[in-house]
């Protein structure tokens, strides 16, 4: 929940002309993240858990993406968010990670 409140204080810095553009497709990958882990736990078996992280690893992967596009076009203004988020990130990523790992 931390990398979602994240990534939404750092679409609020992109130019006007993002906000529904790689802002939105931000928003929907960071919330994808969560909201499949929580779909995946309420199933009944360990395969289909297994399966929800794994797509919640896919939108945390196109998250890296739009990260380091929002990093190239100079849309991160405050590095700060850009790095914070980026460190959340990669936590959630080696979490997901290792909890697919362990199924």
């Amino acid at each position: 929940m931390e990398l979602v409140k994240s990534i939404y204080k750092l679409v609020n810095q992109f130019p006007q002309t993002e906000t529904y553009a790689l802002g939105i497709q931000m928003k929907r990958a960071v919330v994808s993240i969560p909201s499949n882990i929580a779909e995946g736990s309420r199933r009944s078996s360990r395969k289909d858990f297994r399966h929800f992280l794994l797509n919640a690893y896919g939108s945390g992967a196109e998250l890296e993406t739009q990260i380091e596009i929002a990093r190239q076009l100079n849309f991160c203004n405050n590095t700060e968010f850009c790095g914070e988020s980026q460190k959340l990130l990669s936590e959630v990523m080696k979490m997901l990670n290792k909890l697919v790992n362990s199924l």
